[in-house]
């Protein structure tokens, strides 16, 4: 394959109707697809010889809650919550992210990779336990980062900064206790004086 441009037509081409969008930005290929369609066209890129991406390099979750809302001109997302994964072909020198809207924003659920690429697993259990999306098929789809205690979805953008809950020590119970967050409101704001005449020229 002879660039970028190639392997987007190549992708439009070979994965058809499964391919919601097919983007090229900054070097990189993204292509779009139904969460009902994720496991069947990971598999498809895998094992079809025109593509080849046998690597699974990454997979991660992420919230579009805030996206269009700001400053920064980002486009609003088909959905909440999204699925993505970066594959590499060796034998062709290639990669390509792979991208799928969770169809619900209450119950954010696709198909697990894990009998695709095995070290899905964790990554699957890293996007459970951040973002609280739900890995059909996962066998052991349970918290890896948080406390097994731990209230919530901490990368959720609705989450608040300061938790719900936090952990500490009680002396007197001779254990480890969970209690609400008591976080002081506090300005954050630096404070800077300087000498009078500060930025003048002497």
């Amino acid at each position: 394959m002879n660039g970028i441009g190639e392997l987007a037509q190549r992708l439009r081409d070979g994965l058809g109707a499964q391919a919601l969008s097919v983007d090229t930005a900054l070097d990189e290929v993204t292509v779009t697809v139904r969460a009902a369609d994720w496991r069947e066209v990971s598999l498809r890129l895998r094992d079809d010889p025109q593509f080849g991406f046998e690597q699974l390099i990454d997979l991660c979750g992420i919230d579009y809650l805030e996206y269009g809302n700001g400053e920064r001109g980002t486009l609003p997302g088909e959905g909440r919550f999204a699925v993505v994964m970066h594959l590499l072909s060796l034998a062709n020198n290639r990669r390509v992210r792979v991208r799928a809207f969770c169809p619900s924003d209450d119950l954010p659920l696709v198909a697990s990779l894990v009998e695709v690429w095995p070290a899905a697993g964790w990554y699957e259990r890293e996007a459970f336990d951040l973002f609280g999306i739900v890995f059909e098929g996962n066998p052991d789809l349970r918290r890896i980062l948080t406390d097994y205690g731990f209230v919530g979805y901490p990368f959720r953008r609705d989450f608040p900064v300061s938790g719900h809950v936090e952990m500490r020590y009680d002396p007197q119970l001779r254990r480890v206790i969970y209690q609400p967050v008591t976080i002081e409101p506090r300005e954050n704001t630096p404070r800077v004086i300087r000498e009078e005449h500060y930025a003048q020229d002497k």
